[in-house]
């Protein structure tokens, strides 16, 4: 029988598959199923909860904070990844080129993204500090600002303090991983388009973003889905605040089951994110579907 598995391709495949399917099953599988069931309870911190159906949901339809936080997140991480795509893409065009000192850039351009995530939104929270900003003294200074401007004390300006700082650490792992893709493509197609006398927005357009796709639509799945359950960034800088202005789904959560004691309250607004992650996974996998060719075909 052990014999008969070992010579198995599918047998040996589950025998691989065993040990990682377990720490799932203990450390996603069970938190996630807990959470689920939390979010149907009034929970709170220190005593179980009686089942209380969709009451949780139906209260956080209703508040007008939750709502703010959805807005919140929705602006937070549709602005932050279309600048981090943007910026990541032109890095990584650029590191591809053969410039001077090439391989020490690839390098510098990984610190903002090795750095721990507590200690950069600490280093941020320093820069925008009200009355000690390197950004405010360097402005004042060359006489463009009459005074310090309050990044977290304003809402929007907030808002977009906490979507720069976020932008910053995660633009490294966007241009890394694009240029891993650009490594890939054969310079036999560069040489050939320009044969054929195209230009270099010719070969970007038709050339570099059709083979480049598939990694696109890999490095924004993980990128979305890192920005839109960002926590420590926000937490440590604003706490959610002004006025709840930079409160995220995932810092609301935290506030109402943990400080808030509300743990059925939290984890329905936990479960709650699941549905617009869920909708970043099946447009990534359908857009990687519409490459066939990866699998040895053409485009559907």
């Amino acid at each position: 029988m052990l014999e008969r598995l070992q010579n198995s391709r599918n047998g040996l495949g589950l025998i691989f598959m065993g040990p990682a399917a377990l720490l799932l099953l203990i450390f996603l599988t069970y938190p996630l199923g807990l959470g689920t069931w939390l979010g149907f309870t009034d929970a709170k911190v220190g005593r179980s909860g009686q089942w209380v159906g969709l009451e949780n949901y139906e209260f956080l339809w209703g508040d007008s904070v939750t709502r703010l936080a959805l807005f919140n997140t929705l602006f937070y991480t549709t602005v932050a990844s279309v600048l981090k795509f943007g910026l990541g893409l032109w890095l990584a065009l650029l590191l591809n080129r053969n410039i001077r000192f090439k391989t020490f850039f690839r390098a510098v351009i990984l610190l903002p993204y090795i750095v721990p995530t507590a200690l950069s939104a600490i280093a941020f929270w320093w820069i925008y500090d009200s009355q000690f900003s390197i950004i405010s003294w360097v402005l004042v200074k060359l006489g463009w600002i009459d005074a310090y401007i309050d990044f977290l004390g304003k809402e929007w300006n907030a808002r977009f303090a906490v979507i720069a700082a976020n932008v910053w650490r995660g633009v490294p792992f966007v241009a890394i991983t694009l240029l891993a893709g650009l490594q890939t493509i054969s310079p036999s197609y560069y040489e050939a388009s320009a044969i054929d006398g195209a230009t270099r927005w010719q070969q970007f357009r038709y050339v570099t973003l059709p083979l480049l796709t598939p990694i696109i639509a890999v490095v924004m799945t993980f990128s979305v889905l890192f920005t839109f359950t960002d926590f420590q960034l926000i937490y440590v800088i604003t706490r959610g605040g002004p006025l709840n202005a930079t409160h995220l789904m995932a810092t609301l959560s935290f506030q109402r089951a943990i400080s808030g004691g509300a743990l059925g309250e939290g984890a329905a607004i936990s479960i709650a994110m699941v549905p617009f992650l869920l909708a970043a996974i099946m447009v990534s996998f359908f857009g990687l579907q519409r490459r066939a060719w990866q699998q040895g075909g053409t485009d559907r």
